[in-house]
């Protein structure tokens, strides 16, 4: 009889269990998505990194290398907010120098060069 409450227990758990299980995964996935870069991203940052150290294929390796720790660090939406700044800054008058004294975007870039140096230490030993 005990056997067959622990059962009833178990079955009105199940539920509740499986929608913890479906949380969870939709969580990971979410994750994943933040931090996955689309592939023309992660194309264009080894054709550019490739162009700075040279085309051969250690070079390829190691900016491959590089693309996936800064990945792994800085969610994409960061990693475009962090180029669009740096490029913005790139420019003459007013406009650019609205990029340049905005501590937001000194911080957005700040996250940027830390995951490039975590990706240096990581993929150029």
């Amino acid at each position: 009889m005990r056997a067959f409450a622990s059962c009833r227990r178990l079955r009105a758990l199940l539920p509740f269990a499986a929608a913890l299980v479906a949380t969870a995964a939709a969580a990971q996935d979410q994750i994943q998505s933040e931090n996955d870069y689309p592939t023309a991203a992660r194309a264009d940052y080894v054709f550019g990194c490739m162009a700075a150290s040279g085309q051969t294929r250690e070079s390829l390796e190691r900016c491959s290398c590089s693309v996936d720790v800064l990945a792994s660090i800085l969610p994409f939406d960061k990693y475009v907010q962090a180029s669009t700044i740096l490029s913005m800054r790139q420019g003459l008058g007013g406009r650019a120098a609205t990029f340049r004294n905005v501590k937001q975007f000194d911080d957005a870039v700040a996250d940027l060069r830390r995951a490039q140096a975590e990706a240096e230490v990581r993929c150029y030993r």
